[in-house]
């Protein structure tokens, strides 16, 4: 296969988890054939310096890929910042992207579907991103798409890049005039407009939900495994963003997912599923309130 996207793949300072994402990525049937550019966040204050220092020694030993290029920020990015800055470079330089974060690990076939799906899909602009990772459903097809953008493993081209708005309150302020809210929440399923909110009063800093808004908004779609290709093994308590649960963990698909022609409109039996997992996987109200004591304490480290 020829013109293969490259990898991103932004860290921070987690070591073993960045090992063990590097090392699956290793083992990806095209990983020799792959441009990987590593970019590494400075440490936000003393007390991360010493692992973030430990991340960095560990990358200056990968190899196994076609070109390895480290990125090291000089000052602290934060994810957000990182990922937005990072995507658009790696984009004007290349047209495509692939794009992890550091507590992703994937199947061996993880790098044949995304490019697979990026070519397939490269001249139909009805389609922003590709992801790898989906919900621990049954009985999903074997491809599908749903509106809007994802953000565990995705892959998108330059010109769709190009959609996304950063102005969360222009976001909103949108999403409610068209009165389009409650779909975006899969009919109050999932609290993504809350995020949104978050994010404009400045409690969170998510890219992720501006990129889902922006191409849900202009009515593009994301295509989805329907077995995962991906496991985010962040939800051990060890990130900034994420808390320790095993509700989204997902056996990975072991062979090639071969792609198929499928309609390009959303999936109405994949968007049902998707709420009555959302709707069963709610927490209660005491592991909301520790979930939020935890992140609000995360802040201050």
């Amino acid at each position: 296969m020829s013109n293969l996207a490259p990898v991103a793949l932004f860290t921070y300072n987690r070591p073993d988890h960045t090992k063990r994402t590097i090392e699956a990525l290793k083992n990806n049937t095209l990983s020799a054939e792959t441009d990987l550019l590593i970019f590494s966040d400075a440490a936000k204050n003393i007390t991360q310096q010493s692992m973030v220092d430990a991340v960095r020694a560990f990358t200056h030993t990968v190899e196994g890929f076609k070109s390895v290029r480290i990125i090291e920020r000089q000052t602290n990015f934060g994810l957000a910042a990182s990922i937005i800055d990072g995507v658009t470079n790696v984009l004007a330089e290349y047209g495509r992207i692939i794009v992890l974060e550091d507590d992703m690990v994937t199947s061996p076939y993880f790098l044949q579907y995304m490019n697979d799906s990026l070519s397939q899909y490269a001249d139909f602009h009805e389609v922003a991103s590709i992801h790898a990772y989906v919900y621990p459903i049954a009985g999903l097809p074997d491809t599908f798409f749903l509106r809007g953008a994802d953000c565990w493993g995705w892959a998108t081209w330059r010109d769709r890049w190009d959609w996304f708005e950063p102005d969360g309150s222009k976001l909103f302020a949108q999403l409610k005039q068209l009165n389009l809210l409650n779909k975006f929440d899969y009919n109050g399923s999932y609290p993504f407009s809350n995020m949104l909110r978050d994010q404009i009063a400045g409690t969170n800093n998510s890219w992720a939900i501006r990129w889902h808004a922006s191409a849900f908004l202009l009515n593009k779609l994301t295509l989805y495994p329907g077995k995962a290709l991906l496991s985010n093994i962040g939800h051990d308590g060890s990130g900034v963003h994420c808390g320790e649960s095993e509700t989204y963990s997902a056996e990975l698909r072991a062979d090639r997912l071969l792609l198929t022609d499928i309609p390009l409109r959303e999936s109405e039996p994949a968007f049902k599923k998707f709420e009555q997992f959302f709707l069963e996987s709610k927490p209660s109200v005491v592991r909301k309130m520790m979930l939020k004591a935890k992140s609000v304490f995360k802040k201050f480290l």
